[in-house]
């Protein structure tokens, strides 16, 4: 039996009842309709009989109102040709073609295609350029470099080697039972996508000048990179005066500049934001559920781990990384960062070099003579 079957004996059945108590309102009552129902349904049954009483649906769509084919494919072309246009601009160029639809027309059948949307358009038109080869417009490609100068605006940052500019962000773990809050500290280099990170006890400029000294430097100085940036929000563990603030005057010493991201924008800092879901999903959701930890000692073992296996044996798809590990991006493309600090070494002769040695020397026997 069908849904329009089922209807239709529920109908009949309200006007057999009705009949058989001589009663419509207590008829309707049990069937749970009301009276004005039943006398549309008695004048259905006695004009056309049980055919009458199927179900006229007001949800199907009225094709007869949808633009022919041959148009839809123009609108649709409109969208490729011109991705910058919104729906008015480009009813008005449908219009110098002798096309007369309204921007709501458009709009209309932008949405049958998934085309509603810049965004949408743009990521339509990428694809389908990537597919079939096509020779880009003037237009598209202004389009399309209009979105590259939108994203880097927004945050996407550009790096230049290892070492250029490292990311660091502060992420909460949660509340284990006799230990307290527990706080992540993370640091990762934009270009080759290496991380480290430390758990603490509490967020501070301290903890965060930590990170860095324990586990950060001491890499890079392995590799005899040297670190020149970090890009950090706004939080007071990162920010304050300098001369009272543990986190600035690390940096300080250590000659690494320090650049802050845009208030009120988080995704700035896009690289962390990003880090810190994949290790919430791929470590924290499962380690938790598998181990109950008694002290931060043990969880940051288990992290220890995590993040080896995620510089040196996970696979990255990032910008530079190509499929390559975190790890191997580092190793591979560390020649840029030596190429660029010996650059920006100023020029010395050996003769130079030779004659402030005989001087220090010179200094240091009057020293001791002295």
């Amino acid at each position: 039996m069908t849904t329009n079957d089922k209807v239709i004996k529920t109908k009949l059945g309200l006007l057999r009842l009705a009949n058989h108590l001589n009663n419509v309102s207590l008829a309707c009552k049990q069937m749970g309709y009301s009276r004005d129902s039943y006398y549309r349904i008695k004048d259905l049954y006695d004009t056309g009989g049980e055919a009458a009483l199927q179900e006229i649906s007001r949800r199907k769509p009225n094709h007869k109102n949808r633009v022919d084919g041959a148009l839809e494919e123009r609108i649709v072309a409109i969208a490729y040709f011109f991705p910058a246009y919104g729906q008015v601009r480009a009813s008005n160029e449908l219009r110098k073609e002798g096309i007369t639809i309204s921007p709501a027309g458009v709009r209309g059948v932008w949405m049958r295609h998934d085309l509603e949307t810049f965004k949408k358009r743009l990521k339509a038109l990428e694809t389908k350029s990537a597919q079939e080869g096509l020779v880009l417009t003037e237009a598209q490609v202004v389009a399309l470099e209009k979105a590259k100068e939108e994203k880097i605006s927004i945050g996407e940052i550009e790096t230049l080697h290892p070492g250029y500019l490292g990311s660091q962000d502060t992420y909460y773990v949660g509340n284990i039972k006799g230990v307290g809050r527990i706080y992540q500290q993370t640091f990762i280099d934009t270009y080759c996508k290496v991380a480290q990170a430390k758990l603490y006890t509490s967020k501070d400029a301290i903890t965060s000048a930590d990170l860095l000294n324990d586990r950060v430097l001491p890499m890079y100085e392995e590799q005899g990179v040297d670190l020149q940036r970090i890009l950090t929000d706004r939080g007071t563990e990162y920010c304050g005066k300098i001369e009272n603030h543990p986190y600035r005057l690390y940096l300080d010493l250590e000659d690494i500049l320090h650049t802050r991201t845009k208030a009120k924008h988080p995704q700035t800092n896009g690289i962390c934001e990003r880090f810190h879901r994949t290790i919430q999903d791929e470590f924290y959701a499962i380690v938790f559920r598998k181990q109950v930890f008694s002290n931060i000692e043990e969880l940051q073992a288990e992290l220890d781990e995590w993040i080896h296996w995620y510089n040196h044996d996970r696979t990255h798809s990032g910008k530079y990384c190509y499929g390559k590990t975190p790890w191997a991006t580092f190793l591979a493309s560390k020649h840029l960062a030596f190429e660029k600090q010996i650059k920006n070494v100023p020029w010395r002769t050996v003769d130079e070099d030779a004659t402030e040695e005989s001087n220090t020397k010179e200094q240091n026997r009057q020293f001791s003579e002295a």
